[in-house]
């Protein structure tokens, strides 16, 4: 009997003694960000590290994401320990590095020899003085949409990965008619005269808006061909651009990627039964092919982490090819730009199988739709305020443009 009750203590004991050791073996990481629960990015993102990194967890702090700038910032300034912080907005970095808040990471990209290459440029809006403070790991930059089959009908050539704008225009006149559009322009400024930023010098705080001239020329001369829906009637209707490309009577449409997965239920759904593609959008005389713009997510490590290394080698997982093929396995756009990424995005159900769409996943350059400036909410308010003036034909192109020069101007006098 004594022999078998030390035998039971002796097993306890050891199980007790497994247990711990597991216990103290695992590791956790905890990240604050927004909708956790219902984001399916970052439930994949999750799941893929903690497979692929035995004894880590990964536990999301959640945070509203109508509240995430404020309530974030608040947190961080509590002298909150929590390892990563998701950054949302591009100024929420550079407000946070100032503060003291964001680890430095440039030595942890030379101690690793981490490759930024494939984030296209992108990975330079996350820099203060050369100094990187986060890295990307979501860019929804914009693309072409287009219905195969209205291409089909009308015996047009699809549109390519390597058109300009004066090409899209042509080709866009030449798909206008019996009841088609050649193209489609939501209201937005991004939609109509943003382009201009894919060239990787122009922005739209650089205080001078000389060169979006050409796209608001362009688009009224398409307005008035009936190229494309009348921004008054656009207004007038509150029509969204998704029940309007769904509708099958728009040959193309300039959009963000985001909405490929929208696309993708509608097929699943019926709410549309026609074949689309996607292509890089247009680019203008002397820019490359695959040029674009977008906007960031991104991860930064809290400068009071205390488990920085660890940190590290998530974020830095999270921006790579691994991370980039966990976000791209549920429809959503990394930032990381490579074959393999591609061929991850193009291999979701329902994408489609062409070899234009899967090209476009490969974009050149990305330029950011509002970068981060002096004075950027005031610029945009009047830009916004201009860019609707002119859409709604109350005074002109050149009229307009001259109001923004001016009244940015202004803003700094």
């Amino acid at each position: 009997m004594k022999k078998t009750l030390a035998l039971t203590l002796a097993a306890m004991l050891l199980i007790s003694c497994v247990s711990f050791a597991s216990a103290e073996a695992t590791q956790t990481l905890t990240v604050v960000t927004w909708d956790a629960t219902t984001t399916p990015y970052l439930i994949a993102q999750k799941e893929a590290y903690e497979a692929s990194h035995p004894g880590v967890v990964i536990e999301y702090v959640d945070v509203a994401s109508q509240d995430y700038p404020i309530k974030s910032t608040t947190m961080l300034e509590g002298n909150d320990t929590s390892d990563i912080y998701m950054v949302k907005e591009l100024d929420d970095i550079i407000k946070w590095q100032s503060q003291g808040f964001a680890e430095p990471l440039n030595a942890y990209v030379e101690k690793t020899g981490y490759d930024l290459s494939g984030f296209v440029g992108t990975e330079v809006n996350y820099s203060v003085d050369g100094e990187l403070y986060a890295v990307p790991f979501r860019s929804d930059f914009w693309v072409l949409y287009y219905n195969k089959d209205l291409f089909d009908k009308a015996g047009q050539p699809y549109p390519t990965n390597d058109m300009t704008w004066d090409e899209y225009a042509d080709l866009a006149l030449k798909m206008t008619g019996d009841g088609v559009y050649g193209t489609h322009y939501h209201t937005w400024l991004s939609a109509v005269a943003n382009w201009t930023v894919a060239d990787g010098v122009n922005t739209l705080a650089d205080k001078n808006y000389d060169d979006l001239l050409y796209f608001y020329q362009l688009y009224q001369k398409l307005e008035d061909a009936g190229a494309c829906m009348a921004y008054a009637e656009l207004k007038a209707s509150g029509l969204h651009y998704s029940a309007a490309f769904a509708n099958g009577n728009i040959a193309m449409m300039p959009m963000g990627y985001w909405y490929v997965s929208t696309l993708i239920n509608y097929n699943k759904e019926g709410t549309c039964n026609f074949n689309w593609g996607i292509a890089a959008v247009p680019h203008a005389e002397g820019v490359k092919a695959g040029s674009s713009f977008g906007n960031l997510t991104g991860a930064m490590i809290n400068a009071k982490s205390a488990n920085k290394d660890l940190a590290w080698d998530y974020i830095s997982w999270l921006g790579g090819e691994e991370g980039a093929a966990a976000t791209a396995s549920v429809g959503a756009r990394p930032a990381y730009v490579s074959e393999t990424v591609a061929a991850a995005m193009a291999a979701v159900d329902g994408f489609p199988t062409d070899d234009t769409s899967k090209g476009a996943l490969i974009p050149s350059f990305v330029g950011m739709e509002w970068p981060v400036a002096e004075k950027v909410a005031d610029i945009k308010t009047i830009v916004n305020e201009e860019h609707s003036n002119i859409m709604a034909r109350e005074i002109t192109p050149e009229e307009g443009i001259e109001e923004m020069n001016e009244r940015v101007a202004e803003l700094f006098q």
